[in-house]
């Protein structure tokens, strides 16, 4: 596999960028990117510095990509690292610190010459900063053993970003620059240059069992299709792409015994790799934010729905074989609609080796019963026998068996029910593996080893702690189970605060952090010229909704908390201030909650008025939050123009995005 570049000097000048690797390489070649024209070239190994560039005092640990805004192209590169572990031989890397560098030399990051552009680079600085990306240098973090396994042969001879898992391969939109012109041209071969990154999580850990050395590694992979926050990307799309795709692979490295001496290279040991998937609810379908605290639920039951179910499930078949649908939802209440929906279509469809198989959590596990998961672990049992793990001894270039299928679990949001049935399962088949290589005894188990137990629970906890954060916002609920298999009331106690967070997150922050998930994966992608993007900094809402009704609950709050400073000179008076305060307060935040809907940080870049204004077949819970006025409907009976209180806003939002379409026509499709 071709070498990337670990460390580059970067000789900054007024005319280019020139990055070299910092170590002495044979038959190395430097790289500059001309600030006038935007060229990229690779230079002849014989080719010196420019004499005019100053050599920045920050070690370049890699490129990252190039993206392009309003007003210049930037360059984005890895300044900071952090060495996480080793694997098969290979550092593995968290990136920490990042730098931007404008290719207009007449631009300058730290004051953009126009609020869009800073508006955009604010954008990709809260993805960087808040993103979790793994990264190495030589070992392909974005496909699991089996699959790397399956195509060493293949793999032969190619760049690291040649074979990577094109679902994880996290910044392929920022690289594809440097992409095309390796495969246009083969004099200049950027591939030293090019370095994948995946969203997700990464831990290894070792311990000692029964003599026994081994290291247990969890990685979790995300894609980069659909990605995005909790409310603002729910479900599937037309090409068979889901939310929240997460794959989760666990790994065990298995030494010699220690009276036989360790082994320090996990190419020397006993390897075993067991996955799982995750992923929304396969089906068009989306909670609309309305500042109550369950959004309103909506179903939209295109002509197409089968169609993207089955391209996605010919997809995961394609990849991981046959499939185990775990659905945690609840059969009753708010959650039902779409269980019924998901239902439906997979019996409509009925795939081969596609198995449905429901389990109610909320109640199977009511009042912290949460060991009766293993009621679900036994109706599985026999799959999971059959279709196995990957299982590949030190001795032998020939597996002793290959992972056959997957189980893919999906609870409303893929997070708190999905991270303890993931984690019950990860455990079950970790006992069986090592019972199968001789490390537990039929009668043994993880449980009865308190180090590997314990870090069993730290890293499935910390992985469910990851992906809540990229997702929600904040850490995973029911994390104190799967840390310490124990329910308790601190636990709960946490839970609620969290999903205060999640709450206030969702509906007032969460916005521009899909903004930064469409701008960093090519969803969406800027025109030259600020005025392409002036929408960016406009507010749509009629003068009442973002003014008028905002100030007047803040002044009658504040009339209220002086008025509690007040002599009590007369309470006949003071009971008539409080009076007009309190019902002046109590329209104000009452006319805030029916409008609620426009209260909310929606994506800017992309908003959501095809799901927002739906009024097709499918089904709606309550269209709450949108005017005074609008009982609960079926969608599938709804006419367009019903709800007086929200055609106002319907036409807001659809000027709003008709701009929008008439700025970025043709430019929103995904860049591979």
């Amino acid at each position: 596999m071709q070498a990337l570049y670990k460390r580059l000097n970067l000789y900054i000048g007024p005319t280019s960028y020139t990055f070299g690797p910092t170590e002495p390489i044979a038959g190395a070649r430097s790289l500059t990117i001309h600030r006038d024209s935007g060229d990229v070239v690779l230079n002849a190994p014989s080719a010196s510095i420019p004499p005019s560039g100053q050599c920045s005092p920050k070690t370049i640990y890699g490129i990252l990509g190039i993206i392009s805004l309003t007003l210049s192209d930037y360059i984005i590169v890895l300044t900071g690292r952090e060495l996480r572990g080793r694997l098969m031989g290979q550092d593995i890397y968290r990136a920490t610190e990042y730098e931007i560098l404008p290719v207009d030399p007449r631009t300058s990051v730290q004051h953009p010459a126009h609020p869009v552009e800073s508006h955009l680079l604010a954008l990709v600085r809260s993805h960087l900063n808040n993103g979790c990306f793994f990264f190495s240098y030589g070992w392909d973090l974005t496909r699991r053993l089996q699959a790397q396994w399956a195509a060493r042969e293949s793999d032969e001879g190619k760049a690291l970003w040649q074979v990577t898992d094109d679902r994880f391969f996290w910044n392929k939109y920022l690289q594809s620059k440097f992409i095309d012109i390796t495969t246009t041209d083969p004099t200049q071969d950027l591939s030293s240059y090019i370095l994948p990154i995946m969203y997700g999580t990464f831990d290894i850990r070792s311990a000692s069992v029964n003599g026994y050395h081994l290291r247990l590694c969890l990685i979790s992979r995300r894609s980069r299709y659909r990605a995005g926050t909790r409310y603002f990307r729910r479900g599937i799309d037309h090409d068979g792409h889901v939310a929240n795709f997460n794959e989760t692979e666990q790994m065990v490295f298995i030494d010699a015994k220690l009276n036989e001496g360790l082994g320090n290279s996990d190419e020397a040991s006993t390897k075993l790799s067991f996955v799982q998937i995750r992923g929304s609810i396969p089906v068009f379908w989306a909670e609309v934010n309305n500042l109550r605290y369950k959004p309103d639920l909506q179903i939209m039951d295109y002509p197409d729905t089968a169609d993207a179910m089955r391209k996605h499930f010919e997809d995961m078949l394609s990849h991981y074989g046959a499939q185990d649908l775990v659905n945690l939802v609840n059969h009753k209440g708010h959650e039902k609609p779409v269980k019924e929906q998901y239902e439906r279509y997979v019996a409509q469809l009925g795939l081969p080796d596609v198995r449905y198989e429901y389990f109610d959590f909320h109640t199977e596990c009511k009042h912290m019963r949460w060991e009766r998961i293993n009621l679900l672990i036994e109706k599985l049992r026999s799959d999971l026998m059959n279709n196995g793990y990957f299982h590949l001894d030190a001795s032998s270039t020939d597996p002793v068996q290959v992972q056959r299928g997957v189980v893919r679990t999906n609870c409303m949001d893929n997070l708190d029910r999905t991270n303890v049935t993931q984690a019950a399962i990860a455990k079950w088949t970790l006992n069986q593996q090592l019972r199968v290589v001789g490390v537990l005894k039929d009668s043994d188990s993880v449980d009865y080893h308190e180090s590997l137990s314990k870090d069993f629970r730290e890293m499935w906890s910390d992985h469910a702690d990851l992906i809540s954060i990229a997702y929600a916002g904040t850490g995973a609920l029911k994390v104190d189970f799967t840390r310490t298999g124990k329910r308790s009331q601190a636990g709960a106690l946490e839970d609620g605060y969290k999903s205060v967070m999640r709450y206030l997150r969702n509906n007032y922050f969460d916005g521009p952090r899909q903004d930064a998930y469409d701008l960093i994966t090519g969803v969406w992608r800027p025109r030259r010229g600020p005025s392409s993007a002036l929408f960016l900094l406009m507010d749509p809402r009629p003068l009442i909704i973002r003014s008028v009704v905002p100030y007047l609950a803040f002044i009658a709050l504040f009339m209220i908390l002086a008025g509690l400073t007040l002599p009590r000179t007369s309470q006949y008076s003071l009971f008539y201030y409080f009076l007009i305060w309190l019902t002046l307060f109590a329209l104000t935040v009452g006319f805030i909650f029916a409008h609620g809907i426009d209260y909310v940080s929606w994506p800017r870049l992309l908003p959501p008025t095809e799901i927002i204004h739906y009024h097709g077949a499918g089904f709606h819970s309550a269209k709450k939050g949108r005017g005074i006025g609008i009982p609960a409907l079926d969608v599938g009976k709804l006419k367009s123009g019903a709800g007086a209180g929200a055609q106002w806003l319907a036409k807001g939002r659809r000027r709003a995005g008709s701009k929008l379409e008439e700025i970025e026509m043709g430019t929103n499709k995904r860049l591979d």
